[in-house]
């Protein structure tokens, strides 16, 4: 099973994706608690999928997408903010989809198997 790195300043969101995750069998997950953080963990854990927040302290969403080599994690941007130059700077940079919060966990399920397979 796939190892997912959950990047969000929120603890309660951070607890929210993985019981969704948990309860699809996806229960190998970290997380980090902020985009310094993110780029430490993605390291350090060589985790196949990234769910990244946008809003973060000390280092940003983007920040974090701008930092990643070319082909070294997938990642699903998770944001409530739902700009659409937000989401097209964020799939320039290499995040293959996009999910708006609030989400449904049927959204993030489907989001995470089609990355995954």
């Amino acid at each position: 099973m796939a190892k997912i790195l959950i990047a969000d300043d929120s603890a309660f969101m951070r607890s929210v994706l993985k019981n969704i995750l948990a309860k699809e069998g996806y229960n190998d997950t970290i997380e980090a608690v902020d985009g310094v953080d993110a780029l430490k963990k993605i390291e350090e854990e060589k985790a196949d999928l990234l769910l990244l927040d946008i809003i973060m302290p000390n280092l940003d969403g983007i920040g974090v997408l701008k930092k990643i080599p070319a082909g070294k994690i997938k990642v699903i941007v998770i944001s409530a903010v739902g700009q659409e130059k937000m989401m097209n700077e964020a799939k320039s940079l290499g995040a293959v989809d996009f999910i708006i919060k609030p989400f449904d966990a049927e959204n993030v399920l489907e989001a995470v198997k089609k990355v995954l397979g």
